[in-house]
């Protein structure tokens, strides 16, 4: 909850249940009874859009229609993932059963493309059916593909129609913004929110650039790693991370304080904080580094000590095998 409220404040949405937060190996029920406590605690469902989509039909339908009563803004739907090379007509009649079952005109579906996990891809041609036959209910998508060619056909063809599309990797924020994107859903956000957003809503400043090559370099720290493993062993150092670059800001003190002059020294505390935040994170990936070295080392020390055994046992093996014949040559020749 914690985290929740900290990325709400930090001007992002929540894509609960999707792969950073290991949705799909949570049960529905338990889905349904998370989104329910994320809702009474005051969380606005406005700013949700949960990850819905199963491998089970039923489970989809049940999910998706939960999400959509309870208010959130959109359903982030995977295709069903376990078989393999399923054709697009198989997919469409996938997607418009759980559109259909659910029925409700506040529905808003957002195609999850990540076929480096999923391994069923959603194309072009899927999202123009889907798109004649569910206007306003099939909203958007978020291309996890990691190959921009794939994100800019989604773009080229679909963002003048009023289509949502994010990049799933801040990297390809700014190049989408330029082609008509809607934003990203991003893993590392979770970690780096606020310059996110912030690109996000100033990506026509002189600046925007510059703010993306930042985001890459948070980006590519955690891209050394496993991503969720290495995500997850820094969440919980989060809160010393902010309260570190935390700035603290100036109030105007007396009538006669110049409002400009307050707001330049925010910015430029704002600015400091950015900086010291991604030297944390650089800090704390540096100790993940050490730690990944260390064990390293470990395994090719034991690697080390084991050849040294087998060489051994090869040897001790060679001599016994020449003792056996020196004796069995010895008690032939009596």
């Amino acid at each position: 909850m914690r985290q929740c409220r900290w990325l709400l404040s930090n001007a992002v949405g929540l894509a609960i249940f999707g792969t950073t937060s290991e949705g799909n190996s949570l049960a529905v029920d338990e889905k349904i009874e998370l989104l329910d406590q994320l809702v009474s605690a005051g969380v606005d469902p406005a700013r949700m859009m949960p990850g819905t989509g199963c491998s089970a039909l039923t489970d989809s339908v049940r999910l998706t229609a939960h999400a959509t009563n309870l208010g959130c803004a959109g359903a982030l739907m995977l295709p069903p993932f376990y078989y393999k090379g399923v054709s697009d007509e198989g997919l469409f009649r996938n997607f418009a059963e759980v559109i259909e079952r659910v029925g409700d005109g506040r529905l808003r579906v957002y195609l999850y493309n990540i076929p480096p996990v999923s391994q069923v891809p959603i194309t072009v041609r899927l999202i123009e059916r889907l798109l004649r036959a569910y206007p306003g209910t099939v909203a958007g998508a978020k291309d996890s593909s990691g190959d921009w060619d794939n994100t800019k056909a989604y773009l080229d063809n679909f963002a003048g129609q009023g289509f949502d599309v994010f990049p799933g990797s801040e990297r390809f924020l700014l190049q989408g913004m330029r082609h008509g994107g809607a934003g990203c859903i991003s893993a590392t956000a979770n970690v780096n929110p606020g310059p996110i957003a912030r690109l996000c809503a100033t990506w026509q400043a002189a600046d925007a650039d510059a703010q993306q090559l930042r985001l890459n370099e948070i980006r590519g720290i955690f891209e050394r790693y496993p991503m969720i493993p290495a995500l997850k062993a820094v969440l919980p150092h989060l809160g010393t991370v902010v309260s570190v670059a935390a700035p603290v800001f100036t109030k105007a003190r007396g009538e006669k304080a110049l409002a400009e002059t307050v707001v330049q020294q925010q910015i430029a505390e704002l600015q400091a904080a950015v900086s010291q935040n991604a030297t944390q994170i650089r800090e704390l990936a540096v100790q993940l580094q050490s730690t990944v070295a260390a064990l390293e080392q470990a395994a090719a020390a034991a690697e080390s000590r084991l050849r040294k055994f087998l060489a051994f046992f090869v040897a001790a093996s060679a001599l016994s095998v020449a003792a056996l014949g020196v004796a069995v040559a010895v008690a032939l020749s009596r």
